[in-house]
């Protein structure tokens, strides 16, 4: 006969693989030996082991984004549990939907000293959408019925509206386990119908008036899956409007219609000569805040205009307080709800969108020049060099740092087959190898991974999965010895003696060791550019290749600057040329 616990764990993991999981990342452990059980002998289930708990984490997200589905995600009692915690404050901002799943010991182990147990309740805080502790196993049916709601609530709220972890705790007595017997027939669950939210009446009423006719820019930040490219690009040409589009929204790249498509942004708002002239006085903005600290800066300074931001109910994407009206709805259903009221309505100046165009088809041709220009290596050209060599199909991932803002700066419209993924939720430097190698599992085509040796570093251990599971990824690694992104902050020239030991904080390390490790090539990228031939061979070749650039802090900041320089000098030719 199987325990009271198989009982109540069978019911819960066949209804969670009916609401729409099917890929598990467990971690070792004892405690959790009923769940690990339950999931490994359903075939239904990809089950995916992972040594590392934060690892762990970093790995489903990645492999979340890239599915567009939930994931979910196991470990055993005590720290282990805790170690999720950075990759579940990360999903929760990138709103990407986890179910995480914690054994625990029975409420009469807990608070008494025994080992490897900790308070496990709410252990993630506001940090997810739903948190519950199973009750103990007892044989009643209704507990086994109690088990599959849960499951089936646990998707629902994971999916959202807005997506996001959610947390359920497992107590259990032992025996952990018992002998297998045939598993009988269990009854689920429908899953929750869901469809697009759409925009409220009023909120098109009021968005028909206001925006036709009007300077207007549309902002897509950051946002993953993809805003909906050609639903946005139609409304810009609608509105003839520029899209000042993030590398991370999904409409810097892709084969949707790019000519409205403004990538090189943060270099024309830092002109004040240009940005006195293209003051907008409407800003639709998509997804999360942008990369760029100095258009969010622009935009914040803007109190003349009327900014709506677009986002579904629970959402409030607006950190710098600028937000005219919050319109509750899905980007893609606005868009199409919006469009037709727009037909015949009147356009904007034509001055306006083509100001926007022409400086910005200055700023691309002095970036590409000044790139050109050079004869020594520069972290500017790496997501140049990497996008280019991917073929159709892949994943380009940038890591945080400087990684996510080179990729912002440097890189141009595309309209190739290219996702570009990161992990701009709380930004941070953790797990973003974890989440590269998950992007990979997805097995969606090549990935690539432009990452600094910071990172690198800090998510060494997230290399494991790849050779285990004989995963592929390519790494362009930029190596200054140190945090290359703290020598552009003031720090770097107020306290040049506290400066290297504290922010710079060079390590001095060689990772060659660690990727032949982990069953990886590892190889130098030599000279100023051509960088190409050797990230197709590696991506034709398979498995894990480490591609290592070698520059120099303070020498980047200096290039990054007489870029900056270049691009000024060519859009203020391009007004006085307009003018």
């Amino acid at each position: 006969m199987p325990t009271e616990t198989d009982r109540l764990v069978r019911g819960f993991t066949v209804q969670l693989r009916h609401s729409g999981v099917s890929h598990v990342i467990i971690c070792p452990g004892s405690r959790s030996a009923p769940l690990t059980l339950a999931f490994t002998r359903d075939p239904a289930f990809r089950c995916w082991l992972h040594l590392d708990e934060r690892s762990a984490g970093y790995f489903a997200l990645g492999l979340a984004r890239q599915l567009g589905a939930p994931v979910a995600l196991l470990c055993t009692s005590g720290t282990a549990a805790a170690n999720f915690l950075p990759a579940v404050v990360e999903g929760s901002l990138s709103r990407q939907p986890l179910v995480v799943i914690t054994a625990d010991r029975p409420p009469e182990l807990r608070e008494n000293g025994a080992a490897q147990t900790i308070d496990q309740l709410r252990l993630y805080g506001s940090h997810v959408r739903w948190a519950a502790e199973l009750p103990l196993a007892d044989g009643s049916e209704a507990l086994e019925r109690h088990a599959r709601a849960t499951a089936a609530r646990a998707v629902e709220l994971a999916l959202g509206p807005p997506a996001g972890p959610v947390h359920l705790n497992f107590p259990f007595r032992e025996p952990l386990v018992g002998p297998r017997i045939p598993e009988p027939a269990i009854e689920t669950m429908e899953p929750v119908t869901r469809a697009p939210q759409p925009p409220p009446e009023a909120a098109l009423a009021q968005l028909a008036r206001e925006l036709p006719g009007r300077r207007g820019l549309i902002v897509c930040g950051p946002q993953s899956p993809a805003l909906p490219a050609r639903a946005i690009a139609a409304l810009a040409a609608a509105l003839a409007w520029p899209v000042l589009a993030d590398p991370l929204s999904g409409l810097r790249v892709g084969q949707h219609d790019l000519s409205a498509v403004v990538e090189s942004y943060d270099a024309l708002v830092r002109d004040p000569e240009f940005t006195a002239g293209a003051r907008p006085q409407v800003v639709l903005r998509f997804g999360a805040a942008p990369t760029s600290k100095p258009l969010n800066g622009w935009l914040a300074a803007l109190p003349e205009a009327r900014q709506y931001v677009v986002d579904v109910a629970g959402g409030w994407r607006d950190p710098d307080v600028t937000a005219t009206a919050m319109l509750r709805a899905d980007p893609a259903a606005l868009c199409a709800a919006l469009l037709p009221r727009l037909d015949g309505a009147a356009r904007p100046d034509p001055a306006w969108g083509a100001r926007w165009s022409a400086a910005n088809q200055a700023a691309r041709g002095a970036l590409r020049a000044a790139l050109d220009a050079l004869d020594e290596p520069f972290e500017g050209r790496a997501p140049v060099e990497l996008a280019a060599a991917l073929p159709e199909g892949s994943t380009l991932v940038a890591g945080n740092s400087m990684a996510v803002r080179d990729v912002d700066s440097f890189l141009p419209a595309l309209a190739r087959d290219l996702r570009i993924e990161g992990t701009r939720g709380a930004s941070g430097i953790d797990g973003v190898v974890s989440s590269a190698a998950g992007a990979a599992a997805a097995r969606g085509g090549p990935v690539g991974l432009l990452i600094g040796d910071l990172s690198f570093f800090h998510d060494l251990n997230g290399l494991w999965p790849l050779r285990r599971y004989g995963l592929d990824l390519v790494v362009l690694l930029v190596h200054n010895n140190g945090g290359g992104i703290f020598n552009f902050l003031p720090q770097a020239e107020v306290a040049p003696d506290q400066f290297e030991p504290w922010f710079g904080t060079p390590h001095g390390l060689d990772f060659r060791g660690a990727v032949e490790m982990h069953g990886g090539r590892f190889e130098h990228l030599e000279g100023s550019g051509g960088w190409r031939e050797p990230i197709a061979r590696a991506v034709a070749a398979g498995g894990l290749t480490v591609l290592e650039l070698r520059t120099e802090r303070t020498r980047n900041v200096e290039l990054h600057r007489e870029v900056q320089r270049r691009v000024q000098e060519a859009v203020r030719g391009c007004a006085e040329a307009r003018a």
